[in-house]
C-alpha cells in the first residue's frame, strides 16, 4: 500500500506539472472526425499532442470506437510516463511482444487494473464507464468521496460507487443527457480522452473544479430518415424514443412503387443511383431546421450507397455547424462509403461515424450504439 501511495503521489505531481503545460489548440482539430468547435476537441487534441492516444492512419480519431482493457492500460501507462514494470508472466493472454506488455504489468503492479481469476488480463475486453471511473479513482489514491445520485445509481456496481461519486464531484466523466451514468456501457475513445484530460487537470487544493465535460453536441436532436420499405423507419422510431427527438420522414414527391424498387430491372431506383445528378424531389420539408444541432440521418442501402433523395435533403438546408450522425439499414451490406460520399454535400457540418442495422434491429441494439457515441443531447420540446 505504501508503494502505491508513493506512486499515486508521483502521478499527481505529474498531473499538476502537465496541467501547466496543456497547449492551446487551433480552431481546427488534426482529426477528420473532430471539429475544432466540438466540446471534446481540446481534450482529444491534447491527448494526441501528449502522445497518449494516437489517431488512425486514415486521419480519424475514432470518436465513438470502444476501448479495450489493453488499450486503456497503454493509454494510462503513457500518461504516467511509461515507468518501469515488473514483467508479464502473470497473464496468460499477454504476449511477450505485445505493445501493451509493460502497460499491463504496470497497471496490475499499481493496483489500477486487476487480472481475472483465470489468469487473464482480458486484453480484448471493452472497458466500461464504471471501470474507467474506478481505475482513475484508484490512480488518485482512492480518496473518500460523496456525490448526488445518478438516475441509474442502482445499476452502478458496489466496487465502483465511491469512484463514480468521486468522478461526479470532480467532473471527470460526463453523465448522459437524461441524468444516467450508464455504468455498464462501453467507454468510447472520446470519453477516455475527455476523462484523462479532466483527471490530469484536477484542481490543486483550494481551486474550483473545472466544469463538467461535454462529449459532443449540446443541442436539440432531429431524426431525419427515408424509408422505402419501413426498415429504416423502425430504427428511426427507436432513435426518436431513445433520444426524445423530433422525427422527420423524408417523403418523395413521387412515391416509389414496387416496380420502382425492382432492382433486377431497369427500374427507377437503379436509374437514379446510376445518375450522379439525380435529385428526387421531396414533398414538404423539415420545419425550423435552425433549432437542431444534431441530426441523425437514416436511409436504406441501394447498391452500396444512400438513395439520391438523401442528397436532395442535404442540399436543401444550411447545415453549417451541425453534427450529422448517419445510420443505414440493409440485409447484408455495411454502411461502407455510403456516408463518407455524402460529406461533400454538407461539408460545413461535423460528420460522425455511421452505423448499419438490420431492418428488425431491436431498441436495445440501437440504444447501445447511441450510448457509445459520447453525445450530450437536449431533448426536443
Amino acid at each position: 500500500m505504501k508503494r502505491f501511495q508513493k506512486l499515486a503521489a508521483l502521478v499527481l505531481i505529474l498531473a499538476l506539472a502537465l496541467s501547466l503545460a496543456v497547449p492551446a489548440f487551433a480552431a481546427d482539430s488534426r482529426f477528420s472526425d473532430v471539429t475544432g468547435g466540438a466540446p471534446y476537441a481540446e481534450a482529444v487534441d491534447w491527448a494526441a499532442e501528449q502522445g497518449y492516444i494516437n489517431g488512425y492512419n486514415d486521419g480519424r480519431f475514432g470518436v465513438s470506437d470502444n476501448v479495450t482493457r489493453a488499450q486503456l492500460a497503454a493509454i494510462f501507462y503513457r500518461a504516467a510516463g511509461s515507468p518501469a514494470a515488473s514483467g508479464t508472466a502473470r497473464f496468460s493472454d499477454v504476449a511477450p511482444t505485445a505493445y501493451y506488455v509493460g502497460a499491463a504489468s504496470w497497471a496490475a503492479d499499481s493496483g489500477l487494473i486487476n487480472g481475472y481469476s483465470d489468469g487473464r488480463f482480458g486484453v480484448g475486453d471493452p472497458v466500461t464507464r464504471q471501470q474507467v471511473a474506478a481505475i482513475l479513482w484508484r490512480w488518485a489514491g482512492s480518496p473518500d468521496a460523496s456525490g448526488e445520485d445518478y438516475a441509474d445509481e442502482d445499476a452502478i456496481s458496489a466496487y465502483a460507487r465511491i469512484a463514480v461519486d468521486w468522478s461526479r464531484s470532480n467532473h471527470v466523466i460526463a453523465a448522459r443527457s437524461d441524468g444516467r451514468f450508464d455504468p455498464q456501457a462501453s467507454a468510447s475513445r472520446v470519453e477516455i480522452a475527455s476523462a484523462l484530460y479532466q483527471y490530469m487537470n484536477l484542481p490543486k487544493d483550494g481551486e474550483t473544479p473545472a466544469p463538467e465535460p461535454e462529449a459532443a453536441g449540446d443541442g436539440k436532436v432531429l431524426v431525419a430518415y427515408f424509408s422505402a420499405t419501413n426498415n429504416t423507419e423502425n430504427v428511426a422510431n427507436h432513435l426518436k424514443d431513445i433520444l426524445s427527438a423530433d422525427l422527420y420522414e423524408i417523403t418523395p414527391e413521387t412515391p416509389y412503387t414496387a416496380a420502382d424498387l425492382d432492382y433486377n430491372s431497369d427500374c427507377r431506383a437503379n436509374r437514379e443511383q446510376n445518375d450522379a445528378s439525380a435529385r428526387p424531389a421531396i414533398s414538404g420539408g423539415a420545419e425550423d431546421m435552425e433549432q437542431y444541432d444534431v441530426i441523425f440521418l437514416g436511409y436504406p442501402i441501394w447498391w452500396g450507397q444512400a438513395p439520391k433523395i438523401i442528397s436532395t435533403f442535404l442540399e436543401s438546408y444550411d447545415l453549417s455547424g451541425k453534427t450529422i450522425v448517419p445510420f443505414c439499414t440493409s440485409g447484408s451490406s455495411g454502411i461502407g462509403s455510403s456516408a463518407t460520399n455524402l460529406h461533400s454535400l454538407a461539408s460545413s457540418a461535423t460528420w460522425m461515424d455511421g452505423q448499419r442495422f438490420g431492418g428488425g434491429a431491436s431498441r436495445s441494439t440501437v440504444e447501445a450504439w447511441v450510448n457509445g457515441l459520447g453525445l450530450t443531447l437536449t431533448p426536443a420540446a
